[in-house]
């Protein structure tokens, strides 16, 4: 298994597209970790539906810390 890490900052116009991508993948045997840093667009909803949808994406929330 493999682990996917996506972060995820105000990203509502470009996440579901990436998401889509990463679910549409041949190789299934994965697991998707959404670090959202704070959004304050509607990115975190977008994460909670595929985490919702999908048993391999998990989501994280966590205020604003910045890229590292």
């Amino acid at each position: 298994m493999i682990s996917i890490i996506v972060p995820v900052y105000n990203v509502e116009f470009y996440l579901k597209e990436c998401l889509e991508s990463i679910q549409k993948q041949t190789y299934t045997n994965f697991e998707v970790i959404l670090v959202n840093d704070g959004s304050t667009d509607n990115s975190q909803v977008i994460c909670e539906r595929y985490c919702q949808q999908d048993p391999r994406f998990h989501l994280i929330n966590q205020s604003n810390q910045g890229q590292s």
